[in-house]
């Protein structure tokens, strides 16, 4: 029977001095695996200028050069480089411990899946290995959101590790694009959104070697991430937009059609204040959906409705401009002509008012959506 190829990935930049560590330990478990599996080690340099790729070298395993720079990028160009239909990748710094990389190819293996996590949460984080805001905020908070925007069945229980096994056949299905830290975040959304079958595997974590300076940026990094992962969720802005808006617009009315003010649970509402206050989160409510369209025409998979809109042939568009145009016109007609009637001064209908200026902005911000998603689709 054929043995199943597994490559082993380190991305590298100047990690001459952890880099030994690690790579006798993959000898190690290469010797170890050879019974059951052919083994390749590949070094993935992202334009060392220390003896990192001398010191690969001497360990015998094969270095390949990733000319664009970024921690992604060296990771897609090794995963894309290696022999193996089993992939294993983490860091050269040797804060994760590849003796135990055994334990995630035999769950992929044993459970024919297509990718297994080593979750520091489930494992052993030794003392000083991962920071406060990591450890209590950054990845919880990140896995709440993965999960909440694109887990189905399996959920992600530490989105931050850097110790994974996959599919090399699979991960080239999945295209990521990401070429910094973010690249992370994006495999294991690609992976949900896919139906991918996950796992995870309890691993250790180990404080950086002393006098070695990280190459992850705390604030730039985590907003990368997020950015990432929101890139892929234009569902999540359209859902809460359109609630907001919907639901506060009905508010408007409900103020317009009173005409006075409401006691509600110890609270005066329907008045003009509450109705200003109805106004400003109708407005953010479209706000967040238009976001949500403007991230679409990136995306392959949308609404219907973001698909509608964006799919209008140009005459049909500028028609629909032309229309909503003609209403806000009317609006600052009437205003100003009820505004003339008080000489300019003041405006008897202030709930009338409210609602038209409200309407005004509404189809005016929609207009300008909809034209900026068609400009951005045509680039």
């Amino acid at each position: 029977m054929k043995k199943r190829f597994v490559s082993f990935v380190i991305p590298c930049l100047n990690e001459e001095k952890t880099l030994p560590f690690v790579l006798e330990k993959l000898v190690k478990v290469k010797t170890d695996l050879k019974k059951d599996f052919e083994v390749e080690i590949v070094v993935s340099d992202n334009g060392s200028t220390d003896l990192s790729k001398v010191v690969a070298k001497k360990y015998g395993v094969r270095v390949v050069d990733a000319i664009e720079k970024g921690y992604g990028a060296a990771l897609d160009f090794g995963i894309r480089s290696a022999k193996g239909e089993i992939i294993v990748f983490a860091d050269a710094d040797d804060t994760y411990d590849f003796l135990e990389s055994p334990r995630l190819i035999r769950e992929l293996v044993n459970r024919e899946c297509e990718m297994v996590i080593g979750s520091r949460m489930d494992g052993t984080i030794h003392k000083g290995a991962m920071p406060f805001l990591h450890r209590y905020l950054g990845t919880p908070v990140i896995n709440w959101i993965i999960n909440l925007l694109y887990a189905k069945k399996s959920k992600i229980r530490d989105s931050n590790s850097g110790f994974r096994c996959f599919l090399k056949e699979s991960y080239l299905k999945w295209n990521i694009k990401s070429k910094g830290m973010e690249f992370a975040s994006e495999l294991l959304i690609k992976a949900l959104v896919n139906d991918s079958s996950l796992y995870h595997v309890p691993v250790s974590l180990y404080p950086d070697k002393a006098g070695r300076i990280p190459h992850l940026k705390t604030w730039r990094d985590g907003m990368r991430h997020l950015l990432r992962i929101l890139f892929y969720g234009p569902h999540l802005f359209e859902r809460t937009g359109s609630v907001l808006l919907i639901f506060f617009w009905i508010q408007l009315l409900l103020g317009l059609g009173f005409g006075k003010v409401i006691n509600v649970f110890g609270m005066n509402l329907y008045g003009i204040h509450s109705m200003i206050i109805f106004s400003f989160f109708s407005i953010l409510g479209l706000s967040l959906w238009g976001t949500g369209l403007l991230i679409a025409t990136k995306q392959s998979k949308i609404s219907r409705v973001y698909s509608s809109i964006l799919s209008l042939e140009e005459d049909k568009l500028f028609f629909v401009l032309i229309s909503g145009l003609i209403v806000i016109l009317f609006a600052v007609v009437w205003i100003f002509l009820q505004w003339r009637k008080f000489s300019y001064q003041f405006i008897n209908l202030e709930r009338e008012f409210l609602v038209a200026s409200t309407l005004s902005l509404t189809l005016l911000i929609f207009a300008l959506q909809a034209v900026t998603s068609h400009i951005i689709k045509r680039d």
